[in-house]
């Protein structure tokens, strides 16, 4: 009994180790992807309030459109760990093709959405000069999209091979041309004339293409497709091999948008409450987000292992990798709950010396914190079942978490019964929780190690069903 517990603690301590070995560098990239889109508010916000508003008006149509074209890309997940697991390098190249070939198909019609931003806008009801800006500043960056599709594709290439640190110090490399670019093309410089809001856009433009450029050629370089990259060939734009990653991709990018669209909602909504309570909930928005790149780096990394475990046929290793990738998460995820309780003050007072936004703030980072402990398990629990193949299921419960349960409640109780904005937060928190529960019940009876009986019970059975 005794060596039986000793052979477990070793197994899940070895496990823990190839975890943690994945997860930190992802974590360190995501950080590093965020820190992306802060300098260039935090610049763009020298030019002036218009310019300000004008760039964050347009993030918001670009990321809400382009969500969908990474979620895509995230399709290649499954394909990429199970084949890697199970040895097949060939199979590993070929999908990277055809996810490079998908990037160019799907920059078409995300091409046209941003080329329709002021217009949208406008729809909106936003002002028309700051419609007009933030056109002009989605536009010089439509050239930049099959770049970003192709260093994504690249990324998840090499992450399902359990190669993770090029992509790392790409994205901190990149930190460094982004902030160079910035300041010459906003600013003017270098015989460069400053181009203001435009500048920002062909900023991000250029570091999208270094971002692409710089991973392909630490692959080429360090020989990490050896094994893994067959010639190109028709096989790369074989229709049936482009479905496959659709069929996965799709329902990942609408679970993910699901989710950005509820929280842009509920900004809106903020705003519909009063200045105060939006630079309130912006606050507390942003810590969450900043704390969720932790356990987002464990679910990529959950991806990983559960797919390569079950590409080698060892389901029941891939489930106990499952259970202890969301131990993990809800470890992670309370010591930030903990954090968030009893610094809410004190963090509140890094954002605003406003004395009412920081107590509206910090009344709203303990709701936060009770956010936080759902938010790392429904990440990695959507990780587990990317890694699987099961796309679907995820994208079913956000769908009910978000906008059955969450933003029905949310709505109610800010405006209705008058809790304000925290009635925001109480909402998401209740999304969350249901979306939680229902993945914890999807792991426990329908996880990794179910997937061996039902493979041999039956041949055509849908693997993303």
């Amino acid at each position: 009994m005794l060596g039986l517990s000793q052979t477990l603690a070793r197994t899940l301590g070895a496990e823990l180790r190839a975890l943690i070995r994945l997860a930190l560098p992802i974590i360190v990239t995501q950080v590093g992807t965020m820190i992306l889109g802060v300098v260039d508010t935090l610049m763009v916000g020298r030019l002036g309030v218009d310019a300000l508003a004008a760039t964050a008006l347009g993030n918001v149509w670009v990321m809400g459109t382009l969500v969908l074209g990474m979620g895509v890309m995230l399709g290649l997940d499954p394909i990429m760990t199970q084949a890697h697991g199970a040895g097949d390098g060939p199979r590993q190249g070929l999908a990277l093709q055809r996810g490079l070939v998908l990037a160019m198909l799907l920059s078409v019609p995300l091409a046209g959405l941003w080329w329709m931003t002021e217009a949208t806008l406008l729809a909106f009801g936003q002002a028309p000069e700051l419609a007009a800006l933030a056109g002009a500043y989605v536009d010089v960056q439509l050239p930049s999209i099959p770049a970003f599709l192709g260093f994504f594709a690249l990324r998840q290439y090499l992450q399902g091979r359990g190669v993770v640190t090029p992509a790392m110090w790409v994205i901190l490399g990149a930190n460094i041309v982004n902030i160079a670019a910035n300041e010459v093309l906003i600013f003017g410089g270098l015989g460069i004339p400053a181009f203001g809001v435009e500048g920002a856009g062909a900023a991000t433009a250029l570091t999208r293409y270094i971002l692409l450029i710089a991973l392909a050629l630490a692959v080429r370089g360090f020989r990490l497709h050896e094994g893994a990259w067959p010639r190109w060939s028709r096989a790369a734009v074989d229709p049936a091999g482009l479905r496959e990653i659709l069929s996965y991709g799709i329902p990942v990018g609408v679970q993910i948008g699901l989710e950005m669209w509820a929280f842009q909602a509920t900004t809106l909504l903020a705003g519909w409450v009063g200045e105060v309570s939006l630079a309130a909930h912006t606050i507390a928005l942003n810590m969450s987000s900043l704390s969720f790149m932790v356990p987002l780096g464990v679910g990529m990394a959950a991806v990983t292992r559960v797919g390569n475990l079950i590409g080698a046929g060892r389901f029941a290793d891939a489930q106990r990798s499952a259970w202890l990738a969301l131990g993990i998460g809800a470890a992670i995820s309370t010591l930030s709950a903990t954090l968030f309780i009893i610094l809410s003050e004190e963090i509140a007072g890094l954002y605003s010396e406003d004395l009412q936004v920081i107590a509206v703030a910090a009344g709203l980072l303990p709701i936060s914190a009770c956010f936080q402990l759902f938010d790392g398990v429904q990440v990695i629990g959507g990780g587990i079942l990317r890694g699987m193949g099961r796309t679907r299921p995820a994208a079913a419960f956000n769908l009910v978490g978000y906008y059955v349960f969450g933003l029905p409640l949310a709505i109610w109780l800010t405006f209705e019964v008058g809790l304000g904005v925290a009635g925001l937060w109480w909402g998401l928190t209740l999304a969350l929780g249901v979306i939680a529960l229902l993945l914890l019940v999807w792991v426990k009876r329908r996880g990794p190690a179910s997937m061996a009986p039902a493979r041999r019970a039956s041949s055509d059975e849908s693997p993303h069903e």
